[in-house]
């Protein structure tokens, strides 16, 4: 009898699960405030990480960014750096405008940190998060954004390559979320994101390593959000990134229909920041951009094989990265000539 109870409890809670969800459609759920918490990004040097690192700057957060890139992670901390000093000057004209009771965080104590960091080395995420936790202190929100990309089909794909792809768009995962997991368990308190891809959700030819990467991201993700849960961790919030090609340069020459590109462009890289900030501030588990991703991973999830295989031909989607793949072989010709090689 008790698992009948039970039963109808569960179908009422799936239910209201849905009403919830639909009413979220209709009323924007108000935005969670991240001022003064330490919000730390990796690959914050450039692309998404770097677009960020100036949204959560916005939000008067502080920022830890890590790069494996020093150069181009010292400009976005310069980027960011010019956000809090304008944030610092609305703060003293709104107090000399006798308005100064909004503010509650002192501007002063906005700082951005930056670190160099090789995500995909495992003593190297380590290491550095113990300096972040001894110089800048325990962070709040982690946005595990670093990925890269070989650009070679698999039997041209070099072993050291496929394993790079591997460690950093996967593995690192486990290592910063490792680092930076336990004081959220004992605060109870925290958010988690994981950048992953459209890919992650449904794959295309030619770039087996990066699929099986963000796959994994994804996994993981998963499975760290259900053991949140049956720890009864709900303070440490957890969101999933699924952005569709979005507009970095990181695929560029990538290609699907042309008549069917038009509808389904490459994604402006601010537009995909702003929703999945919104996502973020929101505490939504996870966010597709475009909405149109949603109904693809539905229908690779209930069609058959031969179904999506004849869906990818129809929208050009089955051979959309070979035209990249050429672009970059081209680009690795040229420079192995061009130094002589």
């Amino acid at each position: 009898m008790n698992i009948l109870v039970e039963l109808f409890v569960v179908t009422f809670r799936v239910l209201w699960a849905f009403v919830l969800a639909a009413a979220k459609w209709l009323v924007r759920p108000k935005e969670k405030s991240v001022a003064g918490q330490v919000c730390l990004i990796t690959g914050a040097g450039s692309g998404l990480g770097r677009l960020f690192a100036l949204e959560f700057a916005r939000r008067r957060a502080l920022l830890v960014l890590w790069d494996i890139n020093t150069q181009s992670n010292e400009e976005t901390a310069g980027m960011v750096r010019h956000i809090y000093r304008e944030l610092a000057e609305a703060a003293a004209a709104a107090s000399g405008a006798g308005d100064g009771e909004k503010d509650a965080l002192p501007h002063c104590n906005l700082q951005v940190y930056t670190y160099t960091c090789d995500v995909g080395k495992r003593e190297n995420v380590y290491s550095t998060a113990e300096r972040v936790r001894k110089e800048v202190g325990e962070v709040s929100v982690l946005v595990n954004n670093a990925g890269v990309v070989s650009g070679h089909h698999l039997l041209e794909c070099p072993d050291e390559l496929i394993e790079r792809t591997m460690m950093v768009n996967c593995h690192a995962h486990f290592w910063t979320t490792k680092a930076f997991l336990p004081k959220m368990l004992e605060m109870n308190h925290g958010h988690i994101v994981t950048v992953a891809s459209s890919l992650g959700l449904f794959s295309t030819a030619g770039v087996e390593d990066y699929c099986a990467s963000k796959f994994g991201a994804v996994g993981f993700h998963e499975s760290l959000s259900h053991e949140l849960k049956a720890a009864e961790k709900d303070g440490i919030k957890t969101t999933l990134v699924c952005p569709y090609l979005v507009d970095t340069g990181m695929f560029r020459g990538c290609r699907i229909r042309k008549e069917i590109e038009p509808f389904l462009p490459p994604l402006k890289p601010e537009y995909c920041v702003k929703q999945a900030m919104r996502a973020i501030l929101t505490d939504q588990p996870m966010i597709c951009t475009p909405r149109l991703m949603y109904m693809v991973t539905f229908m690779k999830s209930i069609l058959p094989f031969e179904a999506v295989v004849c869906m990818y031909r129809f929208l050009g989607a089955d051979k959309c990265m070979y035209p990249f793949i050429a672009q970059r072989k081209q680009a690795t010709n040229n420079n192995e000539a061009k130094n002589g090689i």
